[in-house]
């Protein structure tokens, strides 16, 4: 009996030799499998060569159940990875590509235990670049924006379920600044007129059911001009 608990003893470090190791430059080697700090439980499991990551890592929920919640694709073998989150049920959350923890390219956002597509973004160095589209669960489009070094800058679009435009307005820096206009629900004309640095501005006039009623100059909030009124004379 005491060589058989010697051999079991043997053998269990043997296994739990198998992975976590270094090469002889210290670097990580073969199988690594992560815990977490408090439970122990796995946080992850992926295989390394001599410090780069290969093939598909996984990661865990902290849970006895230990749901996988994302996979890191790096089988490119470009310092690149594709990600994917995941819910409980195993649904897709988001994916994309990572370069190092930043976001590169397309990602892609899902609308919940659906494979709609909830929202599209474009990202470099980790920040939003380009078009971002945000779509109803039906698929179609809700908001229209492009992005530029992280902030909001140029057009924006949003419509209402029935696909009407609801608002097109001007960005830069992250604030409305520039023309705009907005539209009730049947897509008519309400209002329009401009921001700057987020403010409104100069003359705005709105309209209801596509009828001109009343213009206010926001430079000066005290003017409030009836669209039918005669204009003074000088």
């Amino acid at each position: 009996m005491k060589k058989f608990w010697i051999l079991f003893l043997i053998c269990g470090v043997s296994f739990s030799q198998e992975f976590n190791k270094v090469d002889s430059n210290g670097k990580k080697d073969g199988v690594w499998k992560g815990t977490y700090e408090t439970s122990k439980r796995p946080r992850y499991e992926g295989t390394f060569s001599h410090g780069k990551e290969t093939g598909v890592f996984k990661f865990f929920d902290d849970t006895k159940k230990g749901d996988v919640i994302a996979t890191r694709d790096f089988t490119a073998n470009d310092g690149s990875s594709y990600t994917i989150f995941y819910d409980q049920n195993k649904n897709k959350v988001s994916e994309g590509k990572e370069i190092g923890k930043a976001r590169e390219g397309e990602w892609r956002y899902y609308h919940k235990a659906s494979k709609i597509v909830m929202t599209l973004e474009n990202y470099k160095n980790g920040k939003l670049e380009g078009k971002r589209s945000v779509f109803y669960p039906d698929a179609k489009i809700a908001e229209e924006m492009t992005y530029k070094n992280g902030s909001k800058e140029g057009i924006y679009k949003k419509y209402g379920q029935n696909a009407i435009l609801l608002e097109q307005s001007t960005y830069k820096d992250n604030v409305y600044n520039g023309d705009a206009i907005f539209y009730d629900s049947e897509g008519i004309m309400a209002s329009k007129g401009k921001f700057l640095n987020g403010k409104k501005v100069g003359m705005w006039q709105f309209y209801a059911k596509g009828k001109l009623t009343k213009e206010v100059n926001m430079s000066d909030p005290k003017s409030n001009y009836q669209a039918d009124s005669k204009p003074k004379m000088e």
